[in-house]
């Protein structure tokens, strides 16, 4: 295998068939030693999260197979916590698409003086730049298409794949009775153009709340899997 990124929660090697694997670690986002999944810095490494991260991530991706959704899956290895991945080509050095459902997190830091804790924001969607050195600021569909990273017709993509996608998700962790407040999503794009979702879906990349109590990302997996 050849390593070509080291990232915050993942590795990344390239296979000989042109397929990725993804290693997943124990290592989570957040500041201060508190899980934020929107933070751009690791904040705390907890025991067995890389594999609990998987487990659920390929839970869902096959729940969206299921559904003909576009994706970068291929397969999963829970054992190793690694998953296999189809290539794909990011937009600019990258992209991330929050899906709200209740206001928390950066959406009450930006915008806590008109917005209410909890409220509820029906699926609303965000686009940030991946750029740690400005702290991941959010970008207008007009500025994603004047400066070439996506076009106005690919953000009306990208945009109905969120929301289908984080309904998808919500749906499932309310059969748990989990309330899905946001999640955090990747997309790139095929060899041929097709937008597909790529990165995760996890407790790392979400938050969750249960009988109006955040749920750490180990208990999250516990509970979608118990029986």
């Amino acid at each position: 295998m050849n390593l070509k990124y080291r990232g915050k929660t993942k590795d990344v090697y390239e296979l000989e068939n042109g397929h990725y694997l993804l290693k997943f670690k124990d290592d989570v986002t957040g500041e201060d030693g508190v899980f934020d999944p929107g933070a751009n810095t690791v904040g705390l490494q907890i025991a067995g999260a890389g594999r609990a991260g998987l487990k659920l991530t390929k839970h869902f991706f096959e729940v969206l197979q299921e559904q003909e959704i576009p994706t970068h899956y291929v397969d999963a290895r829970l054992d190793e916590a690694e998953m296999i991945v189809k290539p794909a080509v990011v937009f600019g050095d990258g992209l991330e698409v929050i899906c709200r459902y209740k206001a928390t997190g950066s959406f009450m830091k930006r915008y806590g003086k008109y917005a209410v804790e909890g409220q509820d924001l029906g699926g609303f969607v965000e686009v940030t730049l991946k750029d740690d050195e400005r702290q991941d600021p959010p970008i207008s569909a007009d500025a994603l298409d004047v400066l070439g990273i996506l076009s106005l017709t690919e953000y009306a993509q990208l945009k109905a794949l969120t929301k289908q996608i984080g309904d998808v998700v919500k749906e499932e962790l309310l059969n748990r009775e989990i309330e899905l407040y946001d999640i955090k999503l990747e997309f790139g794009k095929t060899e041929t153009g097709e937008i597909m979702l790529i990165d995760e879906i996890s407790g790392g990349n979400m938050r969750a709340y249960k009988d109006g109590v955040y749920i750490e990302p180990l208990e999250l997996e516990r509970l979608m899997n118990e029986a």
